[in-house]
């Protein structure tokens, strides 16, 4: 699953590096435990079992008094969270920021909430760069060189966001979700595939999506049971 989070493996620091020194603390094995667990539950639709792990991460870290670990906490949520299509405007990170700003956080931050204009993307982690430098005609595109899932899922829903996604962009997004199993987005990106394909008429794709729409909302509806 941690190859599957490669954008906040960048992000978090949360574990010891290298080997052969002291053990970490609890508190940093515990809250890089517990957002791993927040990310895995609230793709999969499990949103009040994503929050109980979130809040005990932050209470981890918190715990330490440590306000850039928390920060974190709250810039990984807000990416998990605009991966899945809601527009989180990160409050709680802008708010801790203020107090330890770190600039590559803050450049990420600027990344998911779309405020691209003169953002040096050599700060960003290395799987989203080539979105921020490319045209917005050729971002869409860009998608396809990626190979991890969730950077996949996060850069189409920013293209959403920003009003420059293609039906194929759209796509992607869904497959990611899908192939993971990540039933929150998969979703939402089905209902968006579903509206096109009404738009245009299709019917027999628009039954299709229809099929595998009843199929995830049931999965989800027993989740919740």
């Amino acid at each position: 699953m941690k190859n599957a989070f490669a954008f906040a493996a960048a992000l978090i620091l949360l574990t010891a590096c290298g080997s052969g020194g002291p053990p970490p603390p609890d508190w940093k094995t515990d809250a890089a435990d517990l957002i791993e667990r927040y990310k895995k539950h609230a793709l999969l639709g499990e949103s009040v079992l994503a929050e109980r792990y979130f809040q005990q991460a932050v209470a981890a870290t918190g715990g330490a008094g440590r306000v850039a670990e928390t920060a974190r906490l709250w810039l990984v949520r807000c990416a998990t969270r605009r991966a899945m299509l809601i527009d989180d405007p990160c409050a709680e990170y802008a708010e801790l920021a203020r107090t330890e700003p770190d600039p590559v956080d803050a450049a990420y931050h600027r990344f998911i909430t779309l405020d691209w204009a003169n953002l040096d993307s050599a700060s960003l982690p290395a799987q989203h760069r080539d979105l921020v430098r490319a045209t917005p005609e050729a971002r869409p595109a860009a998608l396809d060189k990626l190979t991890d899932p969730l950077s996949r899922l996060l850069d189409a829903s920013l293209l959403v966001l920003r009003g420059e996604a293609t039906p194929a962009t759209l796509a992607v997004a869904a497959e990611a979700a899908s192939a993971q199993g990540w039933r929150q987005p998969l979703l939402t990106y089905l209902k968006l595939q579903s509206e096109q394909a009404r738009q245009r008429g299709d019917s027999a794709e628009s039954a299709r999506l229809a099929r595998r729409i009843e199929l995830v909302e049931h999965s989800l509806s027993t989740a919740h049971q």
